[in-house]
């Protein structure tokens, strides 16, 4: 027997601000938790089984350092600096982990710095 991924858990300062753009940069819908805790994002309807959920849960603590983990997005249509373009108009920023730039992906970080990749080529099965 083996796990396999189901959700994304991100620890955030502000849960509205982080809600709203990782919910526009996925194309995930909003569903608050019955508890108050955190925020969670599901999937369209129509995607296809086993796409991840993402929890975005309060921290009171900021972020430090650069990310043992993050992911990597590709774009859904279009090409990858388009959807650069995308992530950075809904609140990304540019972000420098030490690439050369011969990378095959992009680094942004969300509005709280958290950083994640758009690859510039999908994954092969």
């Amino acid at each position: 027997m083996t796990s396999t991924f189901s959700q994304w858990t991100l620890d955030v300062r502000d849960v509205g601000l982080m809600t709203r753009f990782w919910a526009a940069a996925l194309g995930y819908r909003i569903l608050p938790d019955d508890n108050g805790d955190g925020v969670h994002l599901w999937p369209p309807e129509d995607a296809p089984a086993g796409r991840l959920t993402v929890w975005l849960q309060p921290s009171a603590g900021p972020k430090h350092g650069k990310n043992r983990n993050h992911p990597d997005l590709v774009a859904a249509t279009g090409t990858a600096d388009a959807e650069v373009e995308r992530l950075l108009g809904l609140g990304a920023t540019r972000a420098d982990v030490g690439q050369t730039g011969r990378e095959g992906f992009t680094v942004l970080a969300d509005p709280e710095g958290n950083e994640f990749c758009v690859l510039h080529r999908r994954r092969s099965s």
